[in-house]
């Protein structure tokens, strides 16, 4: 039985989020300056020591890894790092994409044993589309879903950010253009991760709550019974198999649930989105290459460090300086 990790909260921690890129080939304005400087190549893991950091998180009980960016697809050999980790025998894998590269990436990533994908459409429509991500192409967006669908993935599930005066009336479409395709979608409030200047997040600020009302204008909405154990909390409609999750970091805390880490590009050990509690990983990497123990010692005692919760303001106040980008999806 492996070991499992839990922090001084009493929280078991099983799920970890990997970035595999800092780059992207958007720009969405939520989530990065337009004039992006990205990581040296030196700075960055290499896909063996990504590899090397899901086994070991693997060996200490982790049961869901997710890969995120940036944009996981532009990095090169994505699909043997798929494979590799599609190997470990997750109960779950997944992959927060733009979209963009699953026309032709879909299958591919599918057959290399990923489980699920989170698509990101903030728009329906092109020219609002193209706004927001700055670069990208609303087409290539919707031709990526529907050759996802067509993959065979467990789970398909679109993530719209809200902003208002921005897309915030186009969430009926958005509803019911998920019913259409029969999949998932949660609804974010933007969270307050860099600083950026193109708009004002305290009054973009769009909430769940008010989300939900707008949805509850045209049908149903039932809470769902089962529990991801995620951040979202999910809700069905009666007469449609998808389920409509909502994400709200700043009206309705989630921390008490949180079961799960991010590692960045650079190999820095999140241990909260909202704080910037961290272990750096990739000097430990790097300084012992042929043994694991020391790098298993650092999680194990890293899980010391997660805070309670975290503390994101209402007003559009940035408390974490780094983008989501740098994050990690």
């Amino acid at each position: 039985m492996p070991q499992k990790l839990t922090d001084r909260f009493g929280r078991t921690v099983n799920y970890v989020r990997l970035s595999v890129t800092d780059r992207c080939d958007f720009r969405c304005v939520y989530c990065m300056a337009e004039d992006m400087t990205f990581l040296p190549r030196q700075q960055v893991l290499s896909l063996e020591e990504i590899a090397r950091v899901a086994r070991n998180f693997v060996s200490l009980g982790t049961e869901k890894i997710r890969l995120t960016g940036g944009e996981p697809m532009v990095r090169n050999g994505i699909l043997d790092l798929v494979r590799e980790i599609g190997s470990y025998g997750l109960r779950d894998f997944a992959m927060t994409t733009n979209g963009s590269q699953l026309a032709t990436m879909a299958e591919p990533l599918r057959k290399a044993g990923m489980h699920r994908l989170n698509i990101s459409l903030d728009s329906l429509d092109a020219d609002k589309f193209h706004s927001i991500t700055r670069t990208g192409k609303l087409n290539q967006v919707l031709d990526g879903i529907d050759a996802a669908r067509k993959a065979g993935f467990r789970s398909i599930k679109l993530n719209t950010v809200v902003m208002k005066g921005r897309n915030d009336e186009e969430i009926p479409e958005l509803i019911e253009f998920a019913r259409r395709k029969q999949v998932d979608i949660s609804f974010i409030e933007e969270m307050p991760l860099g600083e950026i200047s193109e708009h004002d997040r305290g009054l973009a600020l769009c909430t769940s709550e008010e989300v939900r009302e707008t949805i509850r204008q045209h049908h149903e909405l039932v809470p769902a019974t089962e529990d991801s154990g995620g951040p979202a909390r999910y809700y069905r409609m009666p007469d449609s198999p998808i389920r409509v999750g909502f994400i709200s970091p700043h009206s309705h805390n989630f921390c008490a649930t949180c079961n799960r880490v991010r590692v960045t590009v650079e190999g820095r050990l999140l241990l909260c989105l909202g704080n910037e509690h961290s272990v750096d990983l990739r000097r430990v990497l790097r300084a012992n290459p042929t043994s694991d123990n020391k790098l298993r010692q650092t999680i194990i005692n890293a899980m010391d460090l997660k805070p309670e919760r975290h503390h994101f303001s209402t007003n559009g106040d940035v408390q974490i300086l780094r983008f989501m980008n740098m994050t990690g999806g």
